[in-house]
């Protein structure tokens, strides 16, 4: 009996010197196969291989050009006014299935994720730290080789960087970042998506950020280098961005990148002032060292005053009331932290739409 061979293997390169692996792969589909029903089944592959689909995950917002991203925003707007509208009738991800892997557990990457995949006609699968426990009870590879013929779609929240990057590397299907301690992609594009709403424009504007270098902050950097606006990122000496990432920001050449150790000086003039927990997950041992490090760097009444009265406030939440903002900010009629959660799952249905082809 002939044995069908299965093509599982894609390219991997990278211009990130800061990361290793990238996103781009081939796929090849199982060649076909006549079968002839006699004393045995015999199986003859067939000698005609249909040609190699570039397909792109979702890992990073400079793997993408300007022009892609605009768009990505841009079917966002168009999909979010058709379900606002009440119709259910656009069902592209009908009879598709998504597996959705949790390291860090998460309210607003499961249900918008998992919500937006269902009302466009997919049927997702959570699968929680101790479902699967990955390269623990088994290697990433394996994990990624074996969903990858289950599934049309993985999404992954996960604490190392590198796991996302072996999750892409060895699948076949498209594998979007639901969050790393490098970076968070999905977040920087519902933020983005939220200026256009309330502001009117992305390009152009200024944004600060005032807490910790965090992955947020680098998924911002990685956006600098794609669509041209102002960013600065104000936290206590110690903490700033990753270095690298930064200077891949600022050679990019395309944004007004600034890292600064004064907040009051830097959200002047914002047109969003952002902020986010002082101490992520994995980092709770340090929360109370923290906090006297940060002290100075919370955006109250004062802060937003000096910002000006058209400046936004956001925040990815969860967020720590009364720690990194307080609950005036956070209520007031310019803060648009709500929006901008509810701005997930639409951002995110246009991520999968892109990567899906649809």
């Amino acid at each position: 009996m002939a044995v069908i061979p299965c093509h599982c293997y894609r390219t991997v390169a990278s211009d990130k010197p800061y990361l290793s692996g990238h996103n781009l792969r081939h796929r090849a589909p199982f060649p076909s196969s006549s079968v002839s029903f006699r004393r045995q089944i015999s199986c003859v592959a067939s000698p005609a291989v249909t040609p190699k689909v570039a397909l792109k995950d979702f890992l990073h917002i400079d793997d993408f050009d300007k022009d892609t991203i605009l768009k990505m925003l841009d079917r966002a707007i168009e999909v979010k006014a058709l379900l606002k509208s009440g119709d259910r009738s656009f069902r592209p991800f009908e009879g598709k299935t998504m597996s959705m892997i949790f390291t860090k557990p998460s309210m607003r990457t499961r249900v918008s994720f998992e919500t937006g995949f269902s009302l466009l006609g997919g049927h997702a699968i959570y699968l929680g730290p101790d479902d699967i426990q990955m390269g623990k009870r088994e290697e990433t590879r394996d994990i990624a080789r074996v969903l990858c013929r289950y599934n049309d779609i993985i999404m992954a929240r996960v604490f190392a960087h590198q796991d996302i990057l072996d999750l892409a590397k060895y699948a076949t299907v498209p594998v979007i970042n639901g969050l790393t301690d490098y970076n968070h992609p999905c977040q920087i594009m519902a933020d983005a998506l939220t200026m256009i709403e309330h502001i009117g424009r992305f390009e152009g504007t200024k944004v600060v950020y005032v807490g910790d270098g965090n992955n947020i902050v680098h998924s911002w950097l990685l956006m600098a280098s794609v669509i041209p606006f102002h960013f600065v990122c104000a936290c206590p000496k110690g903490f700033e961005p990753d270095a690298k990432t930064v200077e891949k920001a600022r050679k990019a050449g395309i944004s007004k990148i600034e890292i600064t150790n004064d907040p009051k000086e830097a959200v002047k003039g914002a047109d969003v002032v952002y902020s986010d927990v002082w101490a992520s997950m994995g980092q709770k041992e340090e929360a109370e060292h923290r906090r006297q490090v940060f002290k100075g760097f919370q955006v109250n009444r004062d802060l937003m005053e000096i910002a000006g009265s058209k400046a936004f406030f956001m925040h990815c939440l969860p967020a720590e009331r009364g720690v990194e903002v307080t609950d005036e900010v956070i209520e007031a009629p310019n803060s648009i932290v709500f929006p901008q959660a509810e701005n997930r799952m639409h951002a995110q249905n246009a991520i999968m739409l892109h990567v899906l082809g649809k």
